[in-house]
């Protein structure tokens, strides 16, 4: 006698299969909205057993890091010597800076603007038991020479972007300069491997909606119940800043890019899932790269160069928290901040922002340099340390929707530079 346990196997695995199929027929960004709602209800409702999931997460997180530094290194060289030569560097570079630049700024506004209104700090008791330790303020100077790599190799091995960005700076002018066979030769090397990392950042995104689900439940499981705590309106008005500014990018692409914002949004919502869920700019930006090229379809020239170098240097998210937390903070000690404080405000803010890049949990970080570089007490600053992975899920996703809205927008303007000129020639 056949055992019946046996003649459900073929049925068992048809089941599977099918399921599978099933499965596959939504794309990536929609199994990766699945899972990250499944992980988060599940972390919200477990509590802090949900956590137990994090290593898959993090194991997630350091697989797209794995590929996110030689990435960047040789897609920001094949960008560059594809360029036809020094003087459309030259003008790609101040596009690039102005444009962060500005919208550095309006961050800023945007978050002091919004928590002046909200007024979160206001009624708070400062206490003086909280560890409000923080090291000197770093002066421009130290940033400046900071960016250089003393070692490359030092470099690369401790994941260092912003020296790696310089690095590559240097080499991609020098393969410019070469005759023109031999920077062919070399241009054509780096575009051949860094379409083979992007093919290894399409293999780890396979595994996105189990990382992301994963990183999900853990950060619900952790901070569930302080999403209604005392801090609530200060988070409430930090995403209200975030919310302001991700509209603020969409008028600009409106005006000034050719895409219309409900179809960027949609192009890349894989991206904005990966960013609110992973926290890590470096992490995205591997992805950040495939919706460049394959969704939105910008050139490689450009995009290899804005984003690995927005990065580094474009931190609108981090920006918001910078001028949210000190007016948060101010608020709470009683102290009026006078419109004429308002521009060092704006000033060193910027500059806190662009050097924050490459420090974990790097917002906070600088934001208690920021705090006592006005005299203010840092307490409240070391509070909001414990809630930081609420605000940096929507910072991170801040600060590369601004790398990508300049990235169309620069792209924009080139093109319509290279359509005058044909017209002119002919």
């Amino acid at each position: 006698m056949v055992d019946p346990s046996l003649g459900n196997t073929p049925s068992n695995f048809g089941i599977i299969s099918q399921a599978y199929t099933f499965y596959n027929r939504f794309s990536l960004g929609a199994r990766i909205l699945v899972f990250m709602v499944l992980g988060g209800a599940v972390g919200f409702l477990v509590g802090e057993p949900a956590t137990a999931v994090q290593p898959l997460g993090d194991l997630f997180i350091k697989l797209l890091i794995m590929a996110a530094v030689p990435l960047i290194f040789f897609n920001l060289l094949a960008g560059m010597t594809g360029l036809a030569d020094l003087k459309a560097f030259r003008r790609l570079l101040i596009k690039t800076f102005v444009f962060y630049g500005a919208t550095t700024i309006l961050a800023m506004t945007a978050g002091l603007s919004v928590i002046s209104l909200v007024k979160p700090g206001l009624g708070m008791e400062l206490t003086s038991n909280i560890d409000s330790s923080v090291d000197e303020i770093p002066v421009p100077a130290e940033i400046l020479v900071g960016l250089f790599p003393e070692n490359v190799f030092a470099a690369f091995a401790s994941g260092n972007v912003s020296q790696i960005v310089v690095f590559s700076i240097f080499l991609g002018i020098a393969t410019v300069l070469l005759p023109t066979e031999k920077r062919k030769t070399l241009s054509k090397g780096f575009a051949l491997i860094a379409e083979l990392l992007r093919m290894l950042v399409n293999i780890i995104m396979r595994f996105g909606p189990i990382g992301i689900g994963s990183l999900a439940a853990a950060t619900l499981g952790q901070y569930g119940s302080q999403i209604f705590g005392p801090l609530s309106f200060f988070i409430l008005g930090i995403w209200t800043a975030m919310i302001l500014m991700a509209l603020i990018y969409m008028l600009i692409l409106k005006m000034f890019g050719d895409f219309a914002p409900l179809q960027f949004l949609k192009q890349t919502s894989t991206l904005w899932m990966t960013t609110a869920s992973t926290c890590s700019s470096l992490a995205s930006l591997t992805v950040a790269f495939e919706m460049a090229e394959e969704k939105l379809e910008q050139p490689q020239d450009i995009y290899s160069f804005t984003l690995p170098l927005g990065a580094q240097l474009n931190k609108d998210g981090t920006a918001i928290i910078l001028g949210g937390t000190l007016l948060f903070t101010a608020q709470a000690a009683g102290i009026e901040l006078t419109p004429a404080s308002f521009l060092p405000i704006l000033l060193m803010g910027s500059l806190l922002s662009m050097g924050s890049g490459g420090i974990p949990s790097g917002g906070v970080v600088v934001s208690l340099v920021f705090i006592q570089a006005f005299g203010l007490p840092l307490e409240i600053a070391a509070m909001v340390t414990g809630i930081y992975r609420l605000l940096d899920m929507a910072s991170t996703t801040i600060n590369v929707m601004g790398d990508m809205v300049g990235t169309c927008v620069i792209s924009h303007s080139e093109r319509n530079l290279l359509n005058v000129r044909e017209k002119h020639d002919l």
